[in-house]
């Protein structure tokens, strides 16, 4: 995907953090390596024990609900669905948690600030196949 295309997009993720449009053209699709990093290590903190090392989760049936109603953590790696939402829904998400909802994702705006969730978000969203990301940064632009 041509950056003149995605750079709005990218804007959305890579604004809120601070990186510039240069870097995106350079590699990483425009995250600097400190919040690739940041984003890692929090994740591998907070989020790894439900939904994978490396963010694959450990279900097959993410989809459908378990014994409690609830659904399991689903892989964050761009196998399931978490591409399909905005950036704003993936930050509300870690903020607020599901519980309310009937998930069972607890909230994280006490322990991660939205800096720190957009690193998470960051590092999730690098490890997408490329076609995804792009398929995620359209879905952004509308």
């Amino acid at each position: 995907m041509p950056l003149a295309r995605c750079s709005g997009s990218i804007a959305l993720l890579v604004g809120a953090l601070g990186t510039s449009h240069a870097a995106f053209a350079q590699s990483n699709r425009g995250y600097n390596d400190d919040s690739l990093e940041q984003g890692q290590k929090l994740y591998a903190q907070h989020c790894s024990v439900c939904h994978g090392a490396n963010a694959e989760s450990s279900v097959t049936n993410w989809h459908q609900r378990d014994e409690n109603g609830r659904f399991p953590p689903p892989p964050l790696n761009g196998t399931a669905h978490t591409w399909h939402h905005s950036l704003d829904a993936l930050v509300q998400t870690i903020q607020n948690g599901t519980e309310k909802k009937g998930g069972g994702m607890p909230a994280w705006r006490d322990t991660l600030s939205r800096q720190e969730t957009l690193s998470v978000i960051m590092w999730l969203t690098s490890l997408w196949p490329d076609e995804i990301f792009a398929a995620w940064l359209q879905r952004n632009q509308q």
